[in-house]
């Protein structure tokens, strides 16, 4: 094997993708597959996850990666720890995870936002990120051994009049990198954030799909357009494999430059 294909080869690893049905985490299971890990894909409802899982079969039906579906609501404690037990099952271990999913059900004011919907943003957007990781810090200590990608967004950098709940919830998510990087480092666990701008996903539908909300939204991006889910995925491989090996405690912004101007 070349050097340049060992760096970022993920041979033998198992890798847990949250909200990987679709979009960012779709892109990112399908390329960590591509690349040789075995890929469990998880999210709410069953049948989307399979589909996806088969697909990525497919793709890598010459022996690279291959895939599984095993449902999870990432607000539900237990369906985090049968997410970890059923990779277990069939698996063995988790080598490396992606915290992909989160929610935004409110948008408005601060002043506005009800008591149980902050709570529900921070729960799913947060503790769940945490509980999830707690749960596989202890094998990936045993093995001294792991990687950890928490997906944030740039929201976490910036204000927001009408999004400010989901913004507190994405900063919170840096500290909670930067908190488990330092804890997990000696036992030679990686953890890192990636925090996407405007990608064309269906959570960022409302200003994309009008071509003139699009254009505004992007008007002063230096790269002058949106992102798509797969330009995620290489800097996801970078920090799960080899090359990204003295690699964590950081921010990975992917915004088209956005957050420069």
């Amino acid at each position: 094997m070349s050097i340049q294909s060992d760096l970022f080869d993920l041979t033998g690893k198992v890798a847990v993708v949250t909200g990987s049905s679709k979009g960012i985490g779709r892109s990112i299971a399908f390329e960590l597959a591509k690349h040789g890990a075995r890929v469990v894909i998880s999210s709410r409802k069953i049948e989307p996850c399979e589909q996806v899982a088969a697909e990525i079969n497919l793709e890598c039906a010459d022996g690279a990666g291959e895939a599984i579906a095993i449902p999870a609501n990432i607000g539900r404690k237990e369906d985090l720890e049968n997410l970890v037990s059923s990779t277990h099952d069939r698996w063995g271990q988790i080598d490396i995870l992606v915290c992909n999913a989160a929610i935004n059900p409110f948008f408005g004011p601060s002043k506005d936002i009800s008591d149980e919907a902050f709570d529900k943003i921070m729960s799913s957007n947060v503790k769940s990120n945490h509980w999830l990781c707690h749960m596989v810090l202890p094998e990936m200590v045993q093995r001294k051994e792991g990687a950890i990608v928490i997906v944030s967004s740039i929201g976490g950098l910036r204000a927001s009049t009408v999004i400010g709940a989901y913004n507190i919830s994405k900063a919170a998510d840096f500290a909670l990198v930067r908190n488990l990087a330092a804890e997990y480092g000696p036992h030679n666990i990686r953890v890192n954030a990636i925090a996407p701008g405007l990608i064309r996903t269906d959570f960022a539908r409302a200003l994309w799909e009008d071509p003139k909300i699009l254009k505004h939204a992007t008007s002063s991006v230096p790269l002058r357009r949106i992102g798509e889910p797969d330009e995620l995925a290489g800097i996801a491989v970078f920090l799960t494999s080899k090359a990204g090996s003295f690699t964590t405690g950081q921010n990975f912004v992917i915004d088209g430059g956005q957050t420069v101007v």
